[in-house]
């Protein structure tokens, strides 16, 4: 432990919970100093308490889809640490609860609250990273947070055709700034996981017929992968190791991508 990110600087948006939280964790026993950040203040002292024993990190409030909030972390994060090295955007949403579903049912409200917190802050804090980069003068390193969804679609039981335009949003906007900044060091790539056993997949992962047809669809864990499988590729992403790799997009998916996935015969669709 402790020599993959030693001393870097590294900031974790929507890092209190879940992916976020995992890969804090292990960001910290690889050497790192880091903020985290997310909009909950009570989530964000809980997590505190279980990372600071593992080494320096500080939280910071902020809703990372509104542009003054996301301006005011990076300077709160960048006082604490010094300095920039890492990005690792995290945060977003499911959009179900606001009315994100299938294209003929997706509600105006649904659209432009996953739209809002997946995409939008995703580039407001990748374009805060990358101006902090340039004006360093150094390498940087960026890894954003996407879906199979995106590329590989599930419709039978992930059919939220919002939260998908937003992954692929994702991807599309990560590779074109990979890119655009490779030339001054700046490494931009992507996490695609697919089901991962986090406080925002709780529907998903309770559902007996969704269980089911995991067993084949990722065969490697014949169910949800973990947080820490997500959390060691970022570490690994955000890493030295990782030099010479940028706009790569990694499905963290169990063989979702390279499975069928078999479904009983005349199920319906959740």
């Amino acid at each position: 432990m402790g020599n993959l990110l030693p001393g870097k600087r590294c900031l974790i948006v929507g890092g209190t919970t879940g992916l976020g939280r995992a890969a804090a964790k292990r960001f910290l026993e690889e050497g790192a100093k880091l903020v985290i950040a997310g909009r909950n203040a009570d989530k964000g002292d809980e997590a505190l308490a279980g990372l600071r024993p593992l080494g320096p990190v500080a939280f910071v409030a902020c809703d990372a889809a509104v542009p003054d909030q996301v301006e005011r972390l990076f300077a709160d994060a960048l006082t604490y640490l010094g300095g920039l090295d890492v990005l690792y955007h995290v945060a977003g949403i499911s959009g179900r609860r606001y009315g994100d579903g299938p294209l003929h049912e997706c509600s105006d409200a649904g659209w432009h609250a996953t739209l809002e917190a997946n995409l939008t802050s995703t580039f407001l804090t990748n374009r805060a990273a990358v101006r902090r980069f340039i004006q360093q003068g150094g390498p940087g390193a960026i890894l954003n947070m996407a879906s199979v969804l995106g590329f590989s679609p599930a419709p039978r039981y992930f059919d939220t055709c919002a939260y998908a335009a937003t992954k692929g949003g994702i991807i599309s906007m990560s590779r074109l700034a990979a890119a655009r900044y490779a030339a001054e060091g700046i490494r931009v790539n992507v996490l695609a996981p697919a089901l991962i056993d986090t406080p925002m997949s709780e529907r998903a992962v309770n559902d007996p017929a969704i269980l089911d047809y995991l067993r084949t669809k990722q065969p490697l864990s014949a169910g949800p992968g973990r947080p820490e499988d997500c959390g060691d590729a970022a570490v690994f992403l955000c890493s030295e190791a990782a030099r010479f790799i940028t706009g790569a997009v990694l499905p963290i998916d169990g063989g979702w991508c390279v499975s069928e996935g078999q479904y009983h015969t005349g199920e319906r669709p959740a």
